[in-house]
């Protein structure tokens, strides 16, 4: 794959999507120090001052919301989240929702300390949670896609991912890491993982292929239980969104009374024939939903 042009599938996204295609967007790679000689990398599209942050998912990278970003066209930066695409591993391994806000944080006051909405997908949703919590002048709009603290309190909700994710560690061929992705993502086309793949792995100098991306320890007890976030929540300043997939089991009910209970007048919108990664599924439903609630009163 020594063809791979990371700004040259656009058309790609476009096509798939229904979107018109006048020609390849403004994009290129940005980064920030963050402290102790690491860099957190993004995607900055367009010219102007960045008017929202896209924060992807564990095991993801700012790639994902490239059909997003095409329907929105707005200024933006999709970041890469420490561990993950082009941006720095970190000693320890230890990517807790915690950290990587302090993280993202330093990176925005650089890179976009003025954007309208913070978008965050999955762990890039906690993470963007802790950041509204934090650094409320960061974040005016906040967007959570298909996630709450609860995530983490019983294995059934994310067993399909960690099946996914906590594969191996490395594939024979590009076509062996595309079957185990196809077959991990029934709903999704086989252009579109192929997509993916090709900006979330790369081939080792011995011909092997590997993912892009550090994987996500467990907490030094052991879980991933994100259930202290949940103050967090509570601390939120900015309007909020939440976006769930209709056909995932990330975020159930009991997650969803509890948010409205500590943001009584956050707004909850369910995306039909999305699973957890409403951005891949369903893009332009998604770009619908962040254009209209951050930018309509605007």
């Amino acid at each position: 794959m020594s063809d791979y042009d990371e700004f040259g599938l656009f058309a790609e996204n476009a096509a798939e999507a229904g979107l018109p295609w006048s020609g390849p967007p403004r994009v290129r790679r940005v980064s920030a120090e963050i402290g102790g000689g690491l860099r957190v990398s993004g995607l900055r599209w367009g010219d102007g001052e960045p008017e929202l942050v896209l924060l992807h998912g564990g095991a993801q990278n700012a790639h994902t919301w490239d059909t997003v970003a095409l329907a929105l066209g707005r200024p933006l930066i999709a970041v890469d989240l420490p561990g993950h695409g082009h941006s720095d591993w970190w000693p320890g391994h230890l990517y807790t929702p915690e950290r990587m806000a302090d993280a993202v944080a330093t990176a925005l006051d650089e890179l976009a300390p003025r954007a309208a909405v913070v978008v965050g997908m999955s762990l890039g949703g906690l993470t963007a949670l802790t950041l509204s919590a934090r650094r409320p002048e960061l974040v005016r709009r906040l967007v959570v896609v298909d996630v709450t603290p609860g995530t983490g309190d019983r294995p059934e909700k994310t067993a399909a991912i960690a099946a996914f994710v906590n594969g191996p560690t490395d594939f024979e061929s590009f076509e062996e890491i595309l079957d185990r992705t196809v077959a991990h993502n029934p709903g999704r086309s086989v252009q579109s993982l192929r997509r993916g793949i090709l900006h979330n792995a790369r081939q080792r100098d011995d011909g092997r292929w590997v993912w892009r991306y550090d994987r996500l320890r467990p907490t030094a007890d052991g879980s991933h239980d994100f259930s202290g976030l949940w103050e967090d929540v509570s601390a939120v300043q900015a309007p909020l969104l939440l976006v769930r997939g209709a056909r995932s089991p990330v975020v159930d009910d009991a997650d969803v009374a509890e948010l409205l209970r500590r943001r009584p007048h956050a707004r909850v919108e369910v995306v039909d024939g999305a699973g957890h990664s409403v951005q891949g599924d369903r893009p332009l439903e998604l770009a619908g939903l962040i254009g209209e609630f951050g930018f309509a009163r605007a």
